[in-house]
């Protein structure tokens, strides 16, 4: 469960439900926002893309390995935010730019253009991104006095 602001003029009763189809329409731009698919415990080369020792000159077991990670004896510890291996993934995520395709009012469900953050059966918020304002240009056309 999660509360959200509604807008001006609206009247909602504890308790009332709501429809999908009274909120979207097709053609609606939407952001979706959930929590993306957790990937465990990730290396180096996989979490940030780090290239790796190399393949050849004896390097029989450092091919994926993450190599030096700071300085010695000073500052004789490692920097908060250093990139090493952990857990990567579960993170919040928010897709922008996708569209409303079709709102089934007897399902009660929205089809949407595009991937949203998370696995299945996750909760996502959906927020329907105000329309773009046109910008109007003025086109002034100067006369030249042909003589």
């Amino acid at each position: 469960m999660r509360e959200v602001d509604i807008e001006e003029g609206e009247e909602l009763k504890v308790g009332e439900s709501l429809s999908i189809a009274d909120i979207f329409a097709p053609g609606d731009d939407i952001a979706v926002t959930g929590i993306g698919k957790g990937k465990g415990f990730a290396g180096g080369v996989k979490r940030w893309g780090f290239a790796g020792g190399p393949k050849t000159h004896g390097q029989s077991d450092r091919h994926r390995a993450p190599g030096s990670i700071g300085q010695g004896t000073t500052p004789g510890r490692v920097y908060k935010g250093k990139k090493m291996a952990g857990r990567m993934g579960s993170e919040t995520a928010t897709v922008k730019g996708l569209k409303v395709i079709a709102v089934d009012s007897d399902t009660n469900s929205l089809h949407v253009s595009g991937s949203v953050p998370g696995r299945k059966g996750t909760f996502l918020m959906i927020k329907r991104v105000s329309p773009k304002q046109e910008v109007q240009v003025k086109e002034e056309v100067n006369e030249k006095d042909e003589n």
